[in-house]
């Protein structure tokens, strides 16, 4: 009786093993993301990694060949959401000058600012760009220029309609986003810290470009 219901465990073990098999990668790599945030990527060890997933560091190894590869496909895993919502927001442009400027702001302020992921990832690659230069080209390839583009499209086209001032700032997305980065940058600073209003940052920033931008009496 006793050998039928070690046999039967170990057929259920087996069964489970199987099952999990396809998402031990991703869970491999979400745990990465935590220590490679908690530690830093020089300081992070697979050891410590497995341990978060639940794996021993040979499963690791059996999909990834060592911890650069570990970093290098967390990014690329942990960013699909964030490429994709910035697809889908890239797909639509208000004809209101205003309101497109306003959902610029309020999209990256969703991303960087609320979406944990994209925040300590973009932390990450700056931190870690001299290390990983292509993974920091391939980032700013998908996801960052992309907005710019769109970005800078947009402002040339309300220019062209006199919605806007022919502005040096319109050749700078960059600058437009700028105050996003500022929120972000001072959240990975003080961790909670320093109490930060966001929204009043936000609208403050709306008025000051906005007020830059639209067309002078």
């Amino acid at each position: 009786m006793a050998k039928f219901e070690n046999a039967e465990g170990s057929s259920s073990n087996r069964a489970d093993r199987i099952r999990r098999k396809p998402e031990r990668p991703m869970e491999i790599l979400t745990a990465a993301f935590e220590e490679f945030v908690r530690c830093g990527y020089a300081a992070t060890r697979l050891e410590d990694v497995a341990i978060r997933a639940g794996v021993t560091k040979g499963t690791i190894y059996f999909h990834f060949e060592n911890k650069e590869k570990v970093f290098v496909q967390m990014v690329r895993e942990l960013s699909k959401p964030v490429w994709q919502k910035t697809d889908e927001f890239l797909r639509q442009r208000p004809d209101d000058v205003v309101e497109f400027l306003s959902s610029y702001l309020d999209f990256a302020h969703g991303l960087l600012f609320e979406d944990r992921h994209a925040r300590e990832i973009l932390r990450l690659l700056i931190s870690e760009a001299t290390r990983f230069p292509e993974l920091v080209d391939e980032h700013f390839a998908q996801f960052v220029e992309p907005i710019f583009e769109h970005l800078r499209k947009g402002l040339g086209e309300a220019a062209e309609a006199g919605k806007i001032r022919r502005s040096p700032a319109l050749d700078f997305p960059d600058l437009l986003l700028s105050p996003v980065l500022a929120l972000n940058i001072a959240m990975l600073l003080f961790s909670g810290r320093k109490p930060i209003d966001a929204k009043r940052h936000l609208d403050a920033a709306k008025d000051v470009f906005l007020m830059g931008l639209l067309p002078r009496d």
